[in-house]
């Protein structure tokens, strides 16, 4: 099956401020007192069976158009009430994407960085992830101390100075100079667990626990004096799976005495409250037992800035479980909900160009911002021709691929499924009321602070539809083409 997105950009709206928390909505007066008259509006689409890549495509007009009817499928927006603050978009910066990137000849790695981070060449992304010591998507297994060193006198992060560091330098650089970046653990070394083993899940040792607090700090010091800011931390990566790579299990209950008993307080004693802590960052199956388990306790809630997670849950053969996002950011609307992982697999270098990745993407994030999602970071922003370096062979897709031997960059589309919303939607935009009339066509809105409406449109079908993007009692005609996103903006 493959699937058709629309993204709409739109220019002239209230501002609003910036808020790292999310918004209950607000409402803020009749959608029909909106003037829409004379505005016109630039479209840019990216299709299947196509040469456009976010591509201008069209210049459309908004006229009057009343009630309409139910065999004329429709749009249908409110600016006047909006929702969640959105925080970034983006992408990780691991080992695996740094040290691909370092093969790169000079002109391709500007390229690519040139492609992610700018706004008018590229997508723009605005957030980043990154990994504390090795996770899957490293080359070998390493940690940042010597063994035994509860003390951690010997914490180097020299391994990563050669590929990582330089590479979210630039990365940052690319960006303007301000890249928000946080850090996961995917597990504490070896001599800290139950399993002696920094592979195969195992648990952290309750004899460890301070030091394991004392290691996050050391990480963001030894990042920071790189010139470095570190935005905020993960407790653990995928803290319910038992994985033959980096992996570590901390039940909800454990994972919040961590957070409450060390983690928490540790941070605030070196001076590092500013930090925004996200717990659980695994998938959204568990997602409202791991919330409520953690944000019903004060203690741990008060150091708690988000809940992270994954779209992994669909393994079990089900569909993506949105719905549990939306019971979370009900019952604690003040508690951010931040994408923290996603991307598409096994690699299979044959199937790059299926339009199914993309629409995946698409799919995921519109329902995630529906369903008060103020962030969202994919995986890794750059494999190589093998979906790697991984030293466990857990190879997977990425929106940029790279072919080491040749120097030349793919992109898939995904880099444009994701580019149709980090593109148009910036840090400090409010999501807005977008409703449909089909089925077919998925919808999210959002207005930025600086009055740019944005609005995304997923033709979840392989038909051509006309539509009209409707506000106020004025609609603007447009075609969803079959397998394609859209941002209109004006």
């Amino acid at each position: 099956m493959k699937f058709c997105i629309l993204t709409v950009v739109v220019l002239g709206m209230a501002s609003c401020q910036q808020n790292s928390q999310p918004q209950e909505k607000k409402t803020g007066g009749d959608s029909s007192t909106i003037n829409m008259e004379g505005v016109r509006a630039t479209v840019f689409t990216t299709a299947d069976s196509s040469n456009f890549r976010l591509s201008v495509t069209d210049t459309i007009a908004f006229k009057a158009f009343g009630q309409p009817l139910e065999s004329q499928p429709c749009v249908f927006v409110d600016p006047s009430t909006s929702f969640q603050t959105m925080v970034g978009i983006g992408g990780a910066l691991t080992d695996a994407s740094a040290e691909t990137f370092a093969k790169l000849p000079k002109d391709k790695q500007q390229q690519f960085l040139t492609a992610y981070f700018s706004d008018k060449d590229g997508i723009g992304y605005t957030m980043a992830r990154t990994n504390i010591h090795s996770c899957d998507f490293s080359s070998a297994p390493y940690t940042y101390v010597k063994e035994k060193d509860s003390s951690l006198s010997s914490f180097s992060i020299a391994h990563d100075l050669q590929f990582r560091v330089p590479f979210i330098q630039q990365a940052i650089a690319a960006a303007g100079g301000n890249l928000p970046l946080f850090a996961s653990p995917w597990s504490p070394p070896a001599w800290m667990k139950d399993n002696n083993d920094l592979l195969h899940g195992g648990k952290l040792l309750p004899a460890y626990y301070q030091s394991w607090a004392n290691y996050y700090v050391k990480f963001i010091q030894a990042y920071e004096k790189e010139k470095i800011p570190i935005w905020g931390l993960s407790i653990q990566n995928e803290p319910m799976a038992r994985q033959r790579w980096e992996s570590c299990i901390y039940t909800a209950e454990e994972e919040r005495d961590f957070l409450k008993n060390y983690l928490g307080p540790t941070l605030e004693k070196a001076g590092m409250n500013d930090k925004k802590i996200i717990a659980w960052d695994h998938n959204r199956d568990l997602l409202y037992q791991r919330a409520s388990t953690v944000l019903n306790d004060p203690d741990a809630a008060k150091y708690l800035w988000g809940i992270g997670f994954h779209w992994y849950e669909t393994w079990t053969g089900g569909d993506p479980q949105f719905l549990n996002l939306q019971r979370v950011h009900e019952q604690y609307p003040s508690t951010n909900l931040i994408f923290t992982e996603g991307c598409n697999g096994p690699f299979n270098r044959n199937q790059i160009n299926q339009w199914q990745w993309g629409e995946i993407y698409g799919r995921n994030m519109i329902n995630d911002f529906n369903n008060g999602t103020c962030a969202w970071t994919d995986w890794n922003i750059l494999l190589d021709e093998t979906g790697g370096p991984n030293h466990v062979q857990n190879f997977c897709f990425a929106p940029v691929h790279a072919d080491t031997k040749t120097g030349e960059l793919i992109f898939m589309n995904a880099y444009y499924y994701i580019g149709h919303f980090s593109k148009f939607v910036k840090p400090g935009a409010k999501r807005i009321i977008s409703s449909s009339s089909r089925s077919e066509l998925l919808t999210t809105a959002f207005k930025n602070a600086d009055g740019k409406m944005v609005v995304v449109v997923m033709n979840d079908s392989g038909k051509r539809i006309p539509y009209h993007l409707w506000i106020g009692g004025k609609a603007a005609e447009l075609v969803s083409l079959p397998h394609s996103i859209v941002t209109i903006q004006w």
